[in-house]
C-alpha cells in the first residue's frame, strides 16, 4: 500500500526536563504506529526518540529553563521526526558522563539521522524511517494497537 504525501503531522513542544523524555517519546511512538510503522519501526523510533530529546534536556540549556521541539510527519511513504532546541547549540568536547553512544544509535536505528545546527540557535535531529511496504495511515487494526502487540 502506498502512503499518501504529507497524510498527517505532529507538533509539540515540551519543558526540557527529565520528564519530558517519556512524553515525548510515548507520543511519537503512537504516531509511528498510526503511520503504520512496523514493530521494529515503533522501537526504533522510542530508542531514538529517547536519545534526542535525553540530549536535549541534558545538553540544550545549560543550567536554565527551555522547550523541546518534537514535529513527526508523514511524507512520500517516509515517517520523519524532527527534535529540535532553542539552547547553546552544538559543543566540542562536551564533559558529558554518559557513554557516548547516543547520536550513533540514532543514525543506526533510523533509515536516516541528519544533525543540524539552527540559524537562530539550538540543535535539530532530523530522523528518517521509511515507511513503504508497511500499512498506509490509520489502517492497522485498532485491537492490535490497544492490545500493545509491539
Amino acid at each position: 500500500m502506498e502512503i499518501a504525501s504529507a497524510v498527517a503531522s505532529l507538533t509539540e513542544s515540551y519543558p526540557a526536563t527529565a520528564e519530558s523524555i517519556p512524553r515525548a517519546r510515548i507520543a511519537l511512538s503512537a504516531f509511528a504506529a498510526e503511520a503504520g510503522a512496523s514493530c521494529e519501526q515503533q522501537e526504533q523510533v522510542r530508542l531514538v526518540v529517547s536519545e534526542a530529546v535525553t540530549n536535549a534536556v541534558q545538553h540544550a540549556y545549560r543550567e536554565r529553563p527551555g522547550d523541546v521541539h518534537v514535529t513527526a510527519m508523514v511524507v512520500s511513504g517516509e515517517l520523519w521526526i524532527l527534535v529540535a532546541d532553542d539552547g547553546v547549540g552544538l559543543c566540542a568536547g562536551s564533559d558529558s558522563a554518559g557513554l557516548g553512544l547516543g547520536l550513533a544509535w540514532m543514525a543506526q536505528f533510523s533509515d536516516g539521522m541528519t544533525l543540524v545546527a539552527r540559524s537562530d540557535g539550538g540543535v535539530e535531529v532530523r530522523l528518517r524511517f521509511d515507511l513503504r511496504g508497511a500499512d498506509a495511515f490509520g489502517a492497522r487494526d485498532s485491537r492490535s494497537r490497544i492490545a500493545g502487540v509491539c
